[in-house]
């Protein structure tokens, strides 16, 4: 059995992010990591297989960068490293993404697939039930934990009254949100193990697929407005000129 898990490549939470010529340059972004919900899903499938058996076939659509988010996917017990390589991924819709993905999904022989919720940049959370309807599977959203029970899985999620368990059988998406599970990391062994592993590079003419036209234009990126300076008060003579901005102007009493 091959459980899949899909892996972008953010920009870290940490870092700078500018805006030139109306698009963000990524050339000026220092630090780039997992998407936090993935890891999440990546722990959830390595899990899975630890208790069931199977491989982990680590997915990832992008350029050349991507091969350092596989190999760390690797160094933590990835078995397999797919990368669909694309320079161009920023300008390729969701559904184009998706075609891809589920392509690559296929070709992988995986009827288990993870993701996190939706990415750290997009927002958008439209690649798990994407994905899941080209595939003609089953999709579960808002995931914290996925077990194995007999033929089904068991996956936990938030309900109106606390959490519930819902068994899904295979052909199945899981998209993640956050959980309890701790992270694990890589040890120097599992790092150095990964740097051999080989990547399989993937194109959309190696898995057959007619990407067409975008149906999204960007017309351009724009940073947030700045905030602005913060103000000081001191003495109790301020104490009204406080109490009135944060009732007029903070709203919070």
């Amino acid at each position: 059995m091959n459980i899949a898990v899909l892996l972008k490549q953010v920009p870290d939470t940490t870092a700078k992010i500018s805006v030139s010529g109306g698009r963000v340059d990524e050339n000026s972004v220092s630090k780039w990591s997992m998407s936090p919900y993935d890891e999440y899903a990546l722990e959830a499938a390595l899990k899975l297989k630890e208790a069931g058996g199977g491989n982990v076939v680590a997915i990832s659509a992008g350029p050349s960068r991507c091969e350092k988010l596989l190999r760390d996917a690797a160094a933590v017990g990835a078995d397999d490293l797919v990368h669909i390589m694309n320079d161009d991924i920023n300008n390729l819709d969701s559904t184009q993404l998706q075609k891809l993905l589920a392509a690559a999904i296929s070709k992988s022989n995986s009827s288990i697939v993870l993701c996190g919720k939706q990415a750290a940049d997009t927002n958008s959370g439209s690649t798990g039930p994407g994905v899941a309807e080209i595939l003609g599977a089953s999709c579960m959203t808002m995931v914290s934990e996925v077990t194995k029970d007999g033929e089904d899985y068991l996956a936990t999620r938030p309900s109106s009254s606390g959490h519930e368990k819902v068994a899904v059988s295979a052909p199945c998406v899981f998209a993640f949100d956050k959980g309890v599970t701790e992270m694990r990391r890589p040890n120097v062994r599992g790092i150095m193990m990964a740097k051999k592993k080989e990547i399989e590079i993937w194109s959309a003419a190696d898995l057959d697929v007619d990407l067409g036209n975008s149906n999204v234009t960007i017309n351009s990126h724009s940073p947030p407005p700045e905030k602005p300076p913060g103000q000081k008060f001191e003495g109790a003579d301020s104490v009204s000129t406080v109490v009135a901005k944060l009732r007029d102007e903070a709203n919070v009493i």
